[in-house]
């Protein structure tokens, strides 16, 4: 001890003092205060700190931290705030060269002298303002973050230099930041009451925020929708236009859906037989390219998932683009994929017939009656198999099906889309605004138009803005209202707060001003009410609550349009033909579930037709991989792998423990343990009769289960028919157990916020 005493260690300004062995044990047994089952000297003598002289004081502090997160068990799950409180003391240190933050004023000025915070905040807030704000946060709450959530703080949203990784606020200012440039522009008289209460709402996790919105709004960059819905024309022209759009929002933090559908097949003729057509693959080798050309503003690596129907000509190609085997010239394997399926290609499936195949530049008509009318698809449709001058394939309906879940089941990315779900029980008129893509993450359902050039004023790029509520937090399903207008409220202020480097993508915006509110922590939420996935009891549960949260965000925005004016394209909702959710839901869910409604949905219904909504569509349910873990949430409505999960993302291996382990833990129901996907659809199936977008919605087997260790074809068809017949519009990651039960890999990251969008 005394060879350690007499050395000296360099502290972060760079000068040198004596060792002080006390100092570091004062500063853990602070963060082991008031915690159970947790051991300072276990955490001192776990940390093997080589000692020498000059050893640099945050090496030690990140030993240390280190050496507490190592111990975050089942059986010990509390060393995950012991490590929290270490993790936030070195990261104040970082930042204010000292644990105590400094005043809101000092730093906003400090800062944006630095060209870190937007110049506005200064100029939109008076000095009294400040000081008001100032009073109103509460530092404490830094304490109470799990290790998990400090880390993705640390890595993903904490305004920093990403290059030094000098990071330059802690998260209160965050969350007070974000509040203050959302509600910058209301009236004087209330803003700072609205800023308050998002700021309490955030900041106790009762809200969810996504990555682009948690890393970006406070800095000079304006761009926060955590999804881009691309469609590209059959033309070069549009491919061109495409790959720019791709480029522009992928660099500013966005996930990308890319609807390739129209791109003719390979030998169809260009200029009436002049050339023929290279088909798609080198096309979509185009998009791969542009989305891996910048990471997204570096905090997660740039991705997109591309849409086909799977009546395409070139689908059996397709299908296997993210396929290990195969050479690079025939694979695309940086995409993930969404694949496009309606109503006639599952009846042919069922009545054991074949699906023919076109190249949609062949088929007039067939491409766009796919989306907006059913009828009308299945008259050409059939009109087309029927000439034999079009060129055109036939394949038993049940080899082509067996290809499309062989390779989702082999790769779990090849994602589904139910395009007659996403426009027959949809928030917009699929006749004026017909939906025929979905997003990165499979919740975004909206309108698009290809673009020709990049600024092509009839082109339509839409964006989505997400945030989530955790349920977790909610006890009364009526503390939903209040939550229910702050978030509307906030994310609605963002869409005219940010820019928009694409003119389509604007005009989309403000015409439709559609927003995605979602929900965290539904497995926590199932398990303190004593009910479970499986077996049916979480039926009634979910029907109330999801009721209640389209309810109350409908009202919100009833109340929005009333002060502000309804959305300019509100016309071309079903809203305004005073359809609601409640109205086009599958039918088939009242076989499953019998609760009734319990809110005033006519007086509602009323009130929309009158007044119309701000937004055209306000839910959708992401994965929320990432901001669920800075609410130590369960993520999205999945149930969790373990009691403790360990996951892998570029910040590195994190243990994230399930709420209210120790008096829940034997009511959560995991992942694996569930004996089927059917309890899940059916959940999936209430929820999204109330949800206006789609749910991102994942499938999971247990090849233990079944004879020989494999899961049968049978198995995995009958599942994807269960969600087309309770209403599922998209179906999004296929789980294989491996044996690694406890692993969740967060390969992207929400927004979607995860994937690129997870939130």
């Amino acid at each position: 001890m005394n060879a350690v005493a007499n050395l000296k260690v360099t502290k972060r300004d760079g000068s040198l003092e004596d060792i002080n062995l006390d100092k570091i044990h004062k500063v853990v047994t602070w963060a082991a205060e008031g915690l159970d089952n947790v051991s300072v000297s276990l955490v001192e003598m776990r940390s093997h700190i080589q000692f020498y002289n000059g050893i640099r004081t945050d090496d030690i502090h990140e030993t240390i931290i280190k050496a507490a997160a190592d111990l975050i068990s089942v059986e010990s799950p509390d060393y995950q705030y012991l490590a929290a409180r270490l993790a936030i003391f070195h990261l104040r240190k970082i930042a204010f060269g000292q644990f105590e933050p400094p005043h809101l004023y000092d730093h906003v000025t400090k800062l944006t002298n630095k060209g870190k915070y937007d110049a506005h905040i200064l100029q939109d807030y008076n000095k009294e303002e400040f000081d008001q704000l100032n009073g109103f946060i509460d530092h404490n709450r830094d304490m109470t973050f799990s290790y998990a959530a400090v880390k993705q703080l640390d890595g993903k949203y904490l305004v920093q230099n990403r290059v030094t990784k000098q990071i330059y606020e802690s998260p209160q200012f965050l969350y007070m930041l974000v509040a203050m440039c959302l509600f910058a522009r209301y009236p004087q008289s209330t803003r700072l009451d609205y800023v308050k209460k998002f700021y309490n709402a955030i900041s106790t996790f009762k809200i969810s925020l996504p990555t682009p919105i948690m890393a970006g709004v406070r800095t000079p960059t304006r761009q926060f929708s955590s999804c881009v819905l691309i469609e590209c024309d059959d033309s070069l022209d549009s491919i061109n236009a495409t790959t720019s759009a791709i480029v522009k929002y992928v660099s500013q933090r966005a996930g990308i859906g890319i609807n390739a559908g129209r791109i003719r097949a390979l030998g169809s003729e260009i200029r009436g037989g002049e050339a023929q057509h290279t088909g798609c693959i080198p096309f979509y080798k185009m998009f791969q390219a542009a989305v891996k050309s910048c990471s997204q503003g570096g905090v997660r690596g740039g991705a997109a998932t591309l849409f086909y129907p799977l009546w395409h000509l070139e689908v059996e190609s397709l299908l296997v683009l993210r396929n290990n085997r195969g050479v690079e010239e025939n694979r695309v394997r940086h995409l993930d994929y969404g694949v496009q399926i309606n109503r006639l290609l599952y009846s042919r499936l069922i009545k054991n017939s074949d699906i023919t195949l076109f190249s949609p530049s062949d088929v007039p008509g067939l491409y766009d009656a796919f989306f907006a009318d059913q009828d009308e698809f299945e008259r050409l449709y059939e009109m087309y198999e029927r000439d034999e001058t079009i060129t055109k394939r036939s394949i038993p309906a049940v080899d082509l099906f067996s290809l499309l879940m062989q390779e989702r089941a082999s790769t779990g990315r090849i994602y589904i889309q139910n395009v007659d779900h996403c426009n027959t029980h949809s928030p917009f008129n699929p006749q004026l605004a017909p939906v025929r893509q979905s997003n990165l993450c499979l919740e975004i359902a909206l309108p698009t138009k290809p673009l020709n050039d990049i600024n092509d004023p009839n082109g339509e790029i839409a964006l989505c803005t997400l945030s989530a509520f955790n349920l977790g937090a909610i006890n009364h399903l009526e503390e939903l209202e209040e939550l229910a207008e702050l978030a509307t409220r906030a994310l609605d202020a963002l869409l005219d707060y940010q820019n928009y480097p694409i003119k389509a993508a604007e005009m989309a915006t403000i015409n439709r001003r559609t927003l995605g509110i979602g929900v965290i922590n539904y497995a926590y939420y199932l398990a303190k009410n004593n009910v479970k996935y499986s077996d049916g009891s979480a039926i009634a549960l979910t029907h109330r609550t999801f009721e209640a949260i389209q309810y109350y965000v409908l009202k919100a925005s009833v109340k929005l349009a009333q002060e502000m004016g309804a959305c300019p394209k509100f016309n071309e909702t079903t809203y305004a033909q005073g359809l609601l959710p409640i109205d086009t839901y599958k039918k088939d869910l009242n076989k499953i579930c019998q609760e009734p409604l319990h809110l005033d949905w006519e007086s509602l219904r009323a009130d929309i037709v009158k007044h119309g909504l701000r937004n055209s569509t306000l839910t959708a349910l992401m994965p929320s991989e990432t901001s669920s873990q800075i609410a130590n949430a369960t993520n999205g409505i999945e149930p969790p792998r373990g009691l403790v999960s360990i996951k892998a993302s570029k910040d590195g291996i994190l243990k994230q423990v399930v709420p209210e382990f120790e008096r829940l833990q034997h009511q959560y129901e995991l992942l694996w343990d569930m004996p089927s996907n059917e309890g899940y659809l059916h959940l999936v199936g209430i929820m999204q009769k109330f949800i206006d977008q789609a749910i991102s919605a994942n499938t999971n087997y247990d090849p233990q289960r079944f004879e020989g260790q494999k899961v049968p074809m049978k198995q995995l068809i009958k599942d994807l028919l269960t969600a087309y017949k309770f209403g599922l519009k998209t179906l999004y990651y296929q789980n294989t157990r491996d044996g690694a039960d406890d692993m969740q890999t967060n390969i992207q990251d929400d927004g979607c916020a995860g994937g690129a969008c997870k939130i």
